[in-house]
């Protein structure tokens, strides 16, 4: 009876979740209930699963509808139809054509017709019309009386009472953008689209028995179900599954003499292992077409780094999917597949951010577009955004939404409008909201992705799943992760302008030799890390000092200890210590000190929580599996956690373990696995790490050029310029003669690219460039402006920056020149410049320049000074007494030092209070932190970007200074002359 669910799938229209939806059917009696969200079937896996579990027979379906217009509601009369809906779904998102009046002819599909928009006799075999409630007493004088079986009842479900009916009406105004009081009719639900009673509605069409008949038996009609018990993925590579098997086999050992040689008994047999497992159950087609996207990216010269689970097994390193080698790491092949796990593993390979779509292109034309898709994800109403939709649907005030969005709790009892806002987010909090795309999740299937869902097509130009990658699971899809990077980005450009530069090709994946570069092992050492992937932010370089860090399984754990997990439950310090003193620390259990010696007994990896959960609580490795993906947010099955919890505490107790040491290794448990990499994982940005170093090691200015150009380094990108200077670069303003639209690196000179030029066109730089290298460089300021015909804003700019510094002209007199030649320049035509006569030179008065004024307009255009270091800017000429080299050898006195802002880290005590850790560079231009607590922040905040002075104490943890700070003021600058 039940034709025309929403749940709030039908985003910011649906009030009921999928669970709701169920059990309200369930608690009326009713039987059989179709799902038919609006113009999307997301929910309808999730629906299938809950009707399942409560005893329902699901039938799915679409309602169709151009903006606020219903078109029709269609139901799938089998798995079929339900395919050829999402199939009209997905070329209508393709197009973007409205749907058409009348439904295309499709057969196992029903489709139902709102009453009056055809007539009886119109009506094909799979049409009807729907009669809602409201329109049963117009029924009576109407000809459709005489037409039951051409009548169904169409009961719309959208919210559960008055109250959700009115929050319903709220979110309809964040769809159209429009204030509540002023959302027309026509745009929301009418007031009885609620679950009913099946005897109430029953009674009310009592007067139309055979159209309760024909809306009876077209729900029979319709029923749909999925087996969530097989794999979806595609299942062969080559055509069939022997030839995978004996192909993987043939790549897998080739692989094996490429890594470790022909004769290496332990990988062989490791290798014939995991070969097994995979063909057993039915991982080789998931393996192969893996290897085939690593192949074509190598064959394109892309560098990539497959990380993550999938880094645990010898046969993905032998067929160059990661490179870390799992027998050097002791690395367990189970953590990624085995015999007992039921939720498919995936592989993360990450790309430059520059090659990536290229990358996901190959795949979806080699696999095919109806065979391929992006994974979806779906946000949620969450945080400040709720109350500034709510806030503009009610017509608040600007400010007061700001006010109410910055600290909402704040601002509850404000006043009544407030408090109802407050009211109403905790309604919608967690409503599904928009559709997106997941980071990288790629599906490759077996049988067309419609036959699940429809497809969205978002700007990135790739077809993407309704669903997320929670539902792709329950239906047995492995994704394939296609992620991007900045770091594989300056890798690979770093690796091009050495090649350029010095004629010296490198080759990046010889990660064993850099391992035991001297050069490398110093700069790890000392936490040199400025530019290198992942281990550059003011965190790991302290680690990285605390550990005297200068060997790769030492950073691979660093890896892992720097997470937020490990630190907060305070085993970071704890390993550190141990460390240091590993005669002076005890286990707190024998087992830990069996299975965690590697680490001094504490859990630094996920693999740690497997081993602890299985050997000391004696949990199966496939329920200690399931407890780390739980809390690493990866499962979301009811009551599945606090099942193994409990098992984990029985199982303690039987043991007979005293309570204090169970509390406590939960306690690590617990706060750390949900923060935690596998070993797999942090080994593969170890190996990256490594990529960088060796670069920064020996081609320093060339790897800083690579950074500064890829433009996702932890720090601003001044910072970058710093280091290039400390390495013994000379920092070069944007030049029209010299200059690139990227930094660019001549011997020892870095010429700061167009790019970092704030305000200028792309257009106008790219023009600059290409008529430099067609025509030959610019002779004068005459000569540039004939030739590109720059507006008259633009042309300052470059001039302002000393971008046209070859002239030798001064800035001010070239801003005059400029301003007197436009206004007489008419030449456009090129040709015309040949014969052009000497244009006539104006004696202008002697204009003075001076580097504190080219300085200010460097800050105001690039960010930073160049003409002159910042510390020259000061009024002061102190320079503090002591600078970050000397920190050490004064821990335990008080001094005052200058420092230039970096970063600001904010945290919050144990109470609850703020304190700061800052970054600063001193007038050498070497890094130096300290940490701010919340008595000294109160009294001397920091207050915006600039030179501090800074009073305070040195301390020094493990070997590595810092100053805990008990004054601090920003210094003030000579004035800006151009405000004279």
């Amino acid at each position: 009876m039940y034709l025309n669910c929403h749940s709030y799938y039908s985003l910011r229209y649906g009030m009921l979740s999928i669970g709701k939806l169920v059990s309200g059917a369930v608690s009326l009696g009713i039987g059989s209930l179709a799902l038919t969200d609006i113009n999307n079937t997301m929910g309808v896996v999730d629906f299938v699963k809950e009707c399942r579990r409560h005893g329902l027979r699901p039938v799915a379906g679409v309602e169709f509808r151009n903006h606020d217009k219903l078109m029709y509601v269609c139901l799938a009369r089998n798995n079929k139809g339900f395919g050829r809906l999402n199939q009209l779904l997905t070329r209508h998102n393709l197009d973007g054509t409205p749907f058409p009046e009348r439904m295309p002819a499709m057969p196992d599909v029903a489709v139902i017709y709102p009453a009056g928009a055809l007539k009886p006799g119109q009506l094909l075999e799979n049409e009807y019309l729907g009669i809602r409630l409201s329109q049963v007493p117009r029924l009576l004088s109407s000809e459709l009386r005489h037409r039951q079986d051409k009548l169904v009842m169409l009961q719309p479900v959208t919210f559960s009472d008055e109250h959700s009916w009115y929050i319903h009406k709220n979110l309809r105004a964040i769809d159209h953008n429009t204030l509540l009081s002023k959302l027309l009719p026509s745009q929301h639900a009418a007031a009885d689209e609620m679950l009913l009673p099946p005897a109430s509605l029953r009674a009310a069409f009592v007067l139309y028995p055979q159209l309760l008949e024909t809306t009876a038996r077209l729900m029979e009609e319709c029923e749909i179900d999925f087996d969530f018990s097989t794999i979806k993925n595609r299942k062969t590579f080559t055509g069939n599954a022997k030839d995978d098997r004996e192909l993987l086999q043939k790549l897998a050992f080739d692989g094996l003499v490429y890594r470790y040689g022909a004769d290496h008994p332990e990988a062989r047999k490791r290798v014939e292992g995991e070969l097994a497992i995979i063909d057993k159950l039915g991982f080789s087609a998931y393996f192969l077409i893996t290897w085939d996207v690593i192949r074509y990216s190598m064959s394109r010269g892309f560098y990539h780094v497959g990380r993550g689970s999938g880094a645990n097994s010898i046969v993905a390193y032998c067929l160059r999917i990661t490179d870390v080698d799992p027998i050097e790491l002791d690395l367990y092949f189970e953590r990624f597949l085995n015999p007992k796990r039921t939720s498919p593993p995936d592989f993360d390979i990450d790309y430059s951010w520059k090659e990536r779509d290229e990358v996901i292109d190959y795949i979806f034309k080699r696999y095919g577009h109806q065979h391929t898709a992006l994974l979806g994800t779906i946000s949620t109403f969450r945080g400040k955004s709720i109350y500034r939709e709510l806030g503009k649907v009610h017509g608040l005030p600007k400010a007061e939404i700001d006010e109410l969005a910055g600290d909402p709790n704040r601002y509850y009892n404000l006043n009544q409008h407030t408090r109802h806002i407050h009211e109403l987010a905790s309604h919608i909090l967690d409503f599904p909201n928009q559709r997106s795309i997941h980071a990288g999740g790629i599906l490759i299937s077996e049988d067309p992705i419609t036959d699940y869902v429809a497809l969205d097509m978002p700007p990135k130009g790739f077809l993407t799943t309704q669903w997320d990658m929670y539902v792709s699971e329950e239906l047995g899809f492995e994704k394939l992760d296609i992620l991007s990077q900045r770091g594989i980005g300056h890798i690979r450009e770093a690796a091009d302008i050495i090649r350029e530069n010095r004629g010296v090709s490198i080759d990046i994946h010889q990660v064993q030799q850099f391992k035991q570069d001297e050069k490398v092992k110093d700069q790890l050492r000392r936490a040199e890390t400025n530019g290198c992937f992942y281990i550059e932010s003011p965190a790991m370089r302290g680690l990285l000092r605390k550990l005297r860090c200068d060997n790769y399984l030492s950073l691979v754990a660093a890896s892992s200890i720097i997470r937020p997990g490990v630190a907060k439950s305070g085993m970071m310090r704890e390993y550190i210590y141990r460390f240091h003193n590993p005669g002076k620390f005890s286990y707190i259990h024998p087992v830990m000190e069996k299975q965690l010696k590697e680490t001094y007994g504490v859990m630094v990896y996920q693999e740690d929580v497997l081993k602890v959960c299985h050997h000391f609580a004696g949990l199966d490795l496939a329920d200690a599996d399931v407890l780390r993906r739980i809390m690493s947010g990866k499962k979301r099955k009811k009551g599945e956690f606090e099942t193994i919890v409990k098992r984990f505490f029985d199982n303690c107790s039987q043991r007979g373990y005293d309570d204090g040491i169970v509390k406590e290794v939960w306690r690590q448990i617990e706060s750390f696995a949900g923060y935690s990499f596998s070993k797999a994982h942090s080994a593969s940005y170890a190996v990256e790490s490594y990529q960088s170093l060796y670069l920064k090691a020996h081609y320093p200015l060339e790897f800083q050029v690579a950074v500064i150009n890829n433009f996702g380094g932890f720090y601003n990108t001044w910072v970058y310029f710093n280091e290039a200077r400390r390495q013994g670069g000379i920092i070069r303003l944007p030049c029209v003669n010299r200059g690139q639209y990227l930094t660019s690196l001549k011997e020892k000179e870095l010429w700061i690219g167009f790019v970092h030029l704030s305000g200028l066109e792309e257009n106008l730089a790219r023009r600059i460039i290409s008529e430099r290298e067609n025509a030959g460089p610019y002779k004068d300021l005459h000569d540039f402006i004939d030739r590109l015909q720059p507006g008259m804003e633009q042309l300052v700019l470059l001039i302002r920056v000393g971008a046209l510094s070859f002239t030798k002209q001064p800035k001010a007199g070239l801003l005059w020149e400029a301003h007197l030649y436009k206004k007489k320049s008419h030449l456009t035509d090129k040709q015309s410049l040949l014969f052009r006569e000497e244009a006539r030179r104006y004696q202008l008065p002697r204009l003075e320049s001076n580097n504190i004024e080219d300085a200010y307009d460097e800050i105001e255009l690039l960010g930073f000074p160049v003409s002159m270091p910042d510390f020259e800017m000061l009024k002061t000429s102190f320079r503090g007494e002591i600078n970050a080299a000397q920190m050490i050898a004064a821990v335990g006195q008080r001094h005052r030092m200058m420092g230039k802002l970096v970063t600001v880290k904010y945290v919050k005590t144990v109470k609850g209070e703020l304190m700061h850790f800052g970054t600063f560079v001193d007038h050498t231009g070497e890094l130096f932190d300290t940490v701010h607590f919340p008595p000294t922040l109160k009294t001397y905040p920091f207050q915006g970007p600039g030179i501090y002075l800074l009073y305070g104490r040195m301390v020094e943890e493990f070997g590595y200074p810092m100053m805990e700070v008990e004054k601090m003021a920003r210094m003030p600058l000579k004035p800006d002359p151009r405000q004279a």
